[in-house]
């Protein structure tokens, strides 16, 4: 018997009306999310926005025993998060007019996550959104981060980056002269601008982290610890890139600053942050194994081994 065939036709007119009420948002908010389509092709702190959609619809997919044990239509539940995506999208449209920067959109896209997220309650019940609360909430990555927020959190990745590269090179005995962002080498002066501030690769650092502990860990506080340690990774995963730039481009070849490991080896830094972590993600995942067995013992559930001989 098929997957499709064996699904209650119950539970098969709840897809139908989910994804009928999934198309009806897009078309309502087509304008919007081609606005946002657009501005995450132009905006690097933007890059991951359209992946977010598809990540989603995996975990709801690859979880959907778990998520789909027991449906219950909640359509009362969900009016507070109609009205909420109603006004953030009557207030983008205000905004559109007035000279806001982003906020139009961030807002046009709240209101899309707000009215996807109150599709999928109406459907299926609050038990089934508890289940599925992390690919739901996940959501929220597809709104751009509002550029006052944005520029903010741009000038902390700066200046942490800076002030550990100042470090790192005092570290290796490099002689070197700092005004602010401007460091001054032998040879060489190099400027932590905003575009060095590597925003994307640790936004893409701190969803692989979430992912990583919705995954393969048992408990919200430790994937909570994993990505607040990823946090000071992504500064210095950045400061390392600065300084191993310049270094090269000093003793090795100047085009270092210029060439392609400079626009396109983030990659490679961020593999670097990820083998930093990975010691602490398996640090986490013990330590939760260990406690789960502590906790059986404690309720009495832990199976007896057979005695020998």
């Amino acid at each position: 018997m098929s997957t499709i065939a064996a699904i209650p036709d119950t539970e098969k007119k709840q897809h139908i009306v989910f994804v009928s009420s999934v198309l009806l948002c897009l078309l309502l908010w087509w304008k919007p999310i081609a606005h946002l389509i657009a501005y995450s092709l132009d905006h690097e702190s933007c890059s991951h926005i359209l992946l977010i959609p598809f990540v989603s619809a995996y975990l709801l997919y690859s979880e959907r025993k778990r998520i789909f044990s027991v449906l219950r239509p909640g359509w009362p539940a969900a009016i507070p998060l109609m009205l909420g995506s109603a006004f953030c999208y009557g207030y983008s449209l205000r905004l559109a007019h007035g000279d806001s920067g982003n906020a139009s959109l961030s807002l046009a896209a709240l209101a899309l996550v707000l009215a996807l997220i109150a599709a999928f309650v109406t459907c299926y019940g609050l038990r089934a959104s508890r289940a599925a609360a992390f690919p739901l909430l996940f959501l929220i990555w597809m709104v751009p981060l509002p550029d006052a927020a944005l520029s903010r959190t741009i000038h902390l990745l700066q200046q942490g980056s800076a002030e550990l590269s100042f470090l790192l090179f005092k570290a290796v005995g490099v002689p070197v002269f700092r005004q602010g962002f401007v460091f001054t080498l032998p040879g060489v002066q190099i400027e932590v601008a905003q575009q060095c501030s590597g925003i994307r690769s640790s936004i893409a650092l701190v969803i692989t982290c979430l992912l990583a502990g919705h995954l393969f860990l048992r408990t919200g506080w430790r994937t909570a610890v994993l990505v607040l340690v990823s946090l000071p990774l992504a500064i210095v995963k950045n400061a390392v890139r600065i300084v191993t730039l310049t270094l090269l481009s000093i003793y090795v070849d100047p085009g270092f600053l210029y060439g392609s490991l400079h626009r396109d080896g983030g990659f490679v830094f961020f593999l670097l942050a990820l083998a930093l972590l990975f010691p602490v993600f398996l640090a986490l995942e013990k330590s939760e194994g260990r406690g789960v067995r502590s906790a059986e013992i404690g309720r009495g559930e832990l199976k007896k081994e057979p005695a020998e001989g």
